[in-house]
């Protein structure tokens, strides 16, 4: 299984003081020599951590392949097309979320033409989807190349019966349950990723998969054999400030293999 390394919160920390350290390029490579396979990077419309320069110095300067998510905005996709990334995912945007959440309206206008466009630039396309046999059959016949399964729910889930979320201030409102109850929605969630992974391999699809996962929770998601890349980002950024980003690349990649 592939690890695409989500870089975006090297830019955040560079954001909040508005300088030019850390870079987020200098990433790639200590990436690269620890095992990833991609770099991922997110173009949001309101530009909070990555930027078009971060872009083009990522695609030009890295030999790993580059998957930039992005919304359907029609700049974007314009300096995209530009840049030839190896892969487009495009995601759901919000100003006001804090990360992306939930999956890609598909039925949005114009989808179908913008796929298309990337293609022409033999750029592959995934649509960062929930995990719904619908999401699966309009995402093939829309012609993307791939599909990315929205784990956030299985990964709120799993933060509230195995770890102190339950008992911190941003405890999830909406699952604040008793945990036999919360054990059978974790249940009925991987076992949900399970047959649309299924289901997307059965239609040609790509099969990945994304968001929320970490060392705890990412084993149970790499024993699902159709997936074969995770893109994950904070959470590795997050152990590499105590650890280094070389090891704790290497340390997410000894559980995922």
């Amino acid at each position: 299984m592939n690890l695409g390394l989500n870089i975006d919160h090297i830019a955040t920390l560079r954001e909040a003081r508005k300088i030019n350290d850390p870079d987020p390029l200098e990433a790639v490579f200590i990436a690269k020599n620890a095992g990833a396979n991609q770099i991922t990077i997110h173009l949001r419309e309101d530009r909070r951590h990555i930027h078009e320069s971060d872009v083009k110095r990522i695609i030009e300067s890295s030999i790993l392949p580059i998957n930039v998510e992005c919304a359907c905005d029609e700049n974007i996709i314009a300096f995209l097309c530009e840049q030839k990334p190896h892969k487009i995912t495009l995601v759901p945007e919000k100003r006001e979320e804090i990360t992306t959440e939930g999956g890609l309206n598909l039925n949005q206008k114009g989808l179908k033409d913008i796929i298309k466009e990337f293609q022409k630039y033999q750029i592959q396309v995934t649509t960062f989807i929930d995990p719904k046999k619908e999401t699966i059959s309009i995402s093939k016949d829309l012609g993307v190349d791939a599909v990315e399964l929205h784990t956030g729910e299985y990964a709120n889930l799993h933060a509230m019966i195995y770890s102190n979320l339950s008992r911190h201030k941003n405890s999830i409102k909406s699952l604040q349950l008793k945990r036999d109850v919360l054990n059978s929605l974790l249940q009925e969630s991987l076992n949900n990723l399970k047959i649309c992974s299924s289901l997307a391999q059965k239609l040609s699809l790509g099969v990945f998969a994304g968001h929320g996962l970490n060392y705890f929770n990412v084993s149970p998601i790499v024993k699902i054999d159709p997936i074969t890349e995770l893109n994950i980002g904070q959470s590795i950024i997050a152990r590499s400030i105590f650890t280094g980003l070389d090891q704790a690349i290497k340390e997410m990649l000894r559980l995922m293999r």
